[in-house]
């Protein structure tokens, strides 16, 4: 095989360099960032992740997203407790039907648990934008999907993460997650919702909902995420 001269091979290394790859079109850019704390057991995480893939293989769920102009989202799971405890469950991956669905959906319920200790919201939410900020695609709308049953407790301060996500026009979103014996107020002894409203979600279209308890943690995640994509799509 014929080799490249050394001049050739800078020339195409300073093109790759000022040429770059230009990222992929997709409706939507969505960062799942589920509470993955001490506060959260481990048939807890199980049923939180089965929701989440029953979720994104659900027939709704494919035909919101075929209703996009591209016809496919940009997705990733992450799952979050302390300040240093942010891990990315099933990386970014291009849903646009049920194999890539199923695929996305297999990754997240196969990979081991990962995030400790307790709840920095704000910190969740850094990591998620700098996911965002730095993956390879391109979507008209972005979305930070934040689920938790307790309030920030340590990490950076809230306004600092939530100030990042507005300037990058990422939208945060939340669902609260109550249990018979959770916490259910914020910092201040508020509603934990309250927190979640006032403290927690921003942006265009922003909104928090509530599951109450565990049987009803599936059906919220599905009607959330209905909602998200199809405003992406309505936006288009």
């Amino acid at each position: 095989m014929r080799r490249l001269s050394p001049f050739f091979a800078v020339f195409i290394a300073l093109f790759a360099l000022t040429h770059p790859v230009k990222a992929e079109k997709v409706d939507l850019e969505l960062v799942l960032a589920a509470d993955g704390s001490g506060s959260i057991d481990d048939e807890e995480l199980k049923l939180q992740r089965e929701g989440y893939a029953a979720a994104i293989t659900h027939p709704k769920i494919l035909d919101a997203i075929r209703g996009g102009f591209h016809q496919k989202i940009a997705i990733a799971y992450v799952e979050w407790g302390a300040p240093w405890s942010q891990h990315t469950i099933a990386d970014w991956a291009v849903i646009d039907g049920p194999e890539s669905a199923a695929r996305f959906a297999n990754a997240l319920l196969t990979a081991p648990r990962m995030a400790e200790s307790y709840n920095s919201i704000s910190e969740a939410i850094f990591y998620s934008v700098n996911l965002i900020e730095t993956n390879q695609y391109d979507g008209r709308r972005k979305i930070i999907d934040i689920s938790g049953d307790g309030p920030q407790i340590n990490g950076r301060p809230l306004p600092e993460a939530k100030a990042l996500a507005m300037l990058n026009n990422i939208t945060i979103n939340a669902l609260v997650v109550y249990k018979p014996d959770g916490l259910l107020t914020g910092p201040f002894g508020e509603p934990l919702i309250d927190h979640y409203r006032k403290d927690v979600i921003g942006g265009r279209g922003a909104f928090a909902h509530i599951a109450e308890g565990r049987d009803q943690f599936a059906p919220a995640i599905l009607k959330k995420m209905i909602l998200e994509i199809a405003e992406a799509v309505r936006r288009e």
